[in-house]
């Protein structure tokens, strides 16, 4: 059986900074051709989005999930955007309810932005951050979602 959330900790430790954990563990969710394009422009929402200590990275990732899911390419498809925006919003409900808020800054108990230079992934820097606890959480909250809502079966695996 899967665990989506276990493969987000996992890969975050691996370097991964937040959002891309979370798109590592739902990687099947994305055509492999274009997944190395997919980390790339996912990797600016690390940190809150480029260290602003904004909208947690993890939830980025699950927001990104979702779009590949309940997604608009069109710019009137008012149905397909209600859709969309009913499950970010239900999303950030529900992990702001296990976590505290959707915030990087808040998660962190921090006051601002932060420097734009990352932190050295040290043994000291995994004991001060949440982060790893964070990925694992936003991970599970999204595949429970997603097996409510049918898109992955019992087993967390993609419905084909």
């Amino acid at each position: 059986m899967r665990n989506r959330g276990e493969e987000a900790y996992s890969h975050f430790l691996e370097g991964y900074n937040c959002t891309q954990s979370i798109l590592m563990a739902y990687r099947d969710f994305f055509p492999e051709e274009s997944f190395s394009t997919i980390l790339s422009l996912s990797s600016s929402f690390g940190g809150g989005m480029g260290r602003l200590r904004e909208v947690c990275g993890t939830v980025s990732g699950a927001f990104i999930v979702l779009g590949s899911i309940y997604g608009y390419n069109t710019p009137r498809d008012n149905e397909r955007k209600t859709v969309l925006y009913g499950a970010i919003q239900e999303f950030a409900s529900l992990f702001e309810k296990e976590n505290g808020s959707i915030v990087c800054r808040n998660l962190l108990g921090l006051e601002g932005k932060s420097s734009p230079k990352p932190e050295a992934r040290t043994a000291e820097y995994y004991k001060k951050r949440p982060c790893p606890k964070i990925c694992f959480s936003s991970a599970s909250i999204l595949e429970s979602f997603l097996k409510e809502k049918g898109i992955l079966d019992e087993n967390g695996e993609l419905k084909k």
